[in-house]
């Protein structure tokens, strides 16, 4: 038995020696995209500093700015306060002399059944009161058309730029708009209809949008000289090759050509007009294939009817308003996507944002500090954190650690403009408890149609033009809430193959009581030695 066994021992030991001696390949990191020419400075720390050069974004405003005001719904007569029950009436032949359904008389007059007198006086509610309580009828037959007509790719998508034009114009920002439904679209359109009974279903939404945008979705803007003082020089310009209509050209910037730039301008007309009013700038070229050269002063080009963003404008004091004890303003952060702002009771505000580095995400509740209009990007190229190495493998040879790097005496400015990672306003953020700023904060961005697509360095990102109009609505002072809105997903424990979904949740301060502010996660092993940070 002994002589059998022993053979068998010494074959496994050395059988595992041998493999625990084989070198094995180092994983390859995931690798993800880096908005150009930071492609090592997301590995320093860097922190906001106010501009030391001129203040532009002040120009006074040389016309009042347009507002978008509803229209009325048409589609029903115009209703009077009450009515008086006469011989012969039935509730649901007066309703619908009122273009309402007879749930909308019985709840609105407290009625337990269909029973009326004569010579009783019903309250007859106006379109937007019986929305509240049930779809119009007129409203349910559209929708019902509305599902058996077929519509073709030209009309779904004129009808999703009068959407997205229609939801920007209203404060609810679903980003840059190019006419292609996406989840974004979706979610603000959702919270749109839940805080507007007049709109208060898809169709119903469209209708409302279409009544208020109307048939023009386009405008004309022509370009000016003035514009000129926020766009690159063409000198200053780095562009791989001229790019085929319809499509945006790739940018190439080095990091020492950041560094040195007297003011982070747009890379060219094109990008300048396109967060001017709102829009991806593949799409503005789409819409405008009649230019074909670089356009200059005087070019006109094809724009969507939105309510500009003047950068010239755009920086005017006082950036935030006071607060107001009538109408406290209250702001969360949705799954990290979505940005809403409540005056009171009243949902006045939704844009979409991204966090700069993966991980990056916040829990319980923040609080809205100052706001830094131009802000600039400081470093000293120190490391986020010390690297951590990789652990050595059985047998393999030891190495020297490397050395850390030794920070700059001198710090290094990324300078303020529309292109500097941060964008235009840098707004502070702090813990619930402390007015100090954390290395995080809500900021604007260089590049609005591919923050999902690249890292860069800073916080919480947003479009110039919407951090424009969420720092004219934050007071100092205002609690931000992180919430999680959409269902989680668990692990499936019965084999299935099958996913349960729990409720929905809302991270609330009482649930993070014992946590800090702001979490950052395990770092993956592709962001290992990088961790998510300023």
């Amino acid at each position: 038995m002994v002589r059998h066994f022993l053979p068998a021992v010494f074959l496994v030991l050395t059988g595992a020696l041998a493999c625990a001696q084989v070198p094995q390949a180092p994983a390859k990191p995931l690798t993800r995209n880096v908005e150009p020419g930071l492609e090592q400075a997301v590995k320093w720390r860097w922190m906001p500093v106010p501009s030391d050069g001129p203040a532009w974004g002040e120009t006074p405003p040389m016309a009042p700015r347009p507002v978008a005001t509803p229209v009325q719904d048409m589609s029903t007569p115009t209703p009077q306060s009450t009515y008086e029950v006469k011989k012969g009436d039935v509730l649901v032949v007066i309703a619908r002399r009122f273009g309402l359904s007879a749930v909308h008389l019985k709840k609105f007059n407290n009625l337990e059944t269909d029973m009326i007198r004569i010579g009783q006086i019903l309250n007859i509610p106006t379109p937007d009161q019986a929305r509240a309580i049930a779809p119009l009828p007129a409203d349910i037959q559209k929708a019902n058309a509305a599902k058996k007509e077929k519509k073709d790719p030209a009309t779904e998508q004129r009808d999703t730029l009068i959407l997205q034009i229609f939801l920007d114009r209203e404060g609810f920002s679903a980003g840059p708009i190019d006419g292609k439904p996406d989840a974004t679209l979706t979610r603000v359109a959702e919270l749109y209809q839940a805080n507007h009974p007049d709109a208060s279903t898809p169709e119903a939404l469209l209708q409302k949008a279409r009544s208020v945008v109307g048939n023009d979705i386009f405008g004309q803007y022509t370009l000016r000289p003035e514009d000129y003082e926020f766009i690159m020089t063409p000198k200053a310009q780095r562009v791989e090759a001229a790019a085929p209509v319809g499509t945006k050209p790739r940018t190439t910037t080095a990091y020492d050509a950041l560094i040195s730039a007297p003011m982070l301008a747009y890379r060219g007309p094109w990008e300048f007009v396109a967060e001017r009013f709102h829009c991806d700038e593949v799409f503005l070229r789409s819409i405008n294939p009649e230019i074909q050269t670089v356009p200059q002063a005087g070019t006109t080009f094809r724009v969507p009817r939105v309510m500009p963003f003047a950068i010239e404008g755009a920086l005017r004091q006082p950036l935030q308003p006071a607060p107001n004890s009538a109408y406290p303003v209250t702001a969360a952060i949705e799954d990290l996507s979505l940005l809403k702002i409540r005056r009171g009771e009243e949902l006045v505000a939704v844009v979409p944002v991204t966090s700069a580095r993966p991980g990056l995400r916040g829990r319980g509740t923040w609080t809205i500090l100052n706001a830094i209009p131009r802000p600039r990007l400081e470093t000293r190229q120190e490391p986020t954190a010390a690297a951590t190495p990789a652990p050595r493998l059985y047998g393999a040879p030891e190495t020297d650690p490397q050395p850390a790097p030794t920070p700059l005496l001198e710090p290094q400015y990324l300078a303020a403009g529309p292109n500097n990672p941060a964008g235009i306003i840098w707004i502070n953020l702090a813990k619930s408890d402390s007015t100090e700023p954390l290395p995080y904060g809500l900021h604007g961005t260089s590049i609005p149609d591919q923050v999902k697509q690249y890292d860069s360095i800073g916080g919480f990102r947003m479009a110039n033009w919407n951090i424009a109009r969420v720092a004219r609505l934050l007071p100092v002072g205002t609690s931000l809430v992180w919430t999680q809105a959409v269902p989680v997903p668990v692990a499936p424990a019965n084999g299935s193959g099958t996913v349960p979904v729990a409720p929905a949740q809302i991270v609330t301060p009482a649930d993070r009581a014992a946590q800090d502010a702001f979490v950052v996660p395990e770092p993956s092993p592709a962001s290992a030695n990088t961790p998510p940070t300023l």
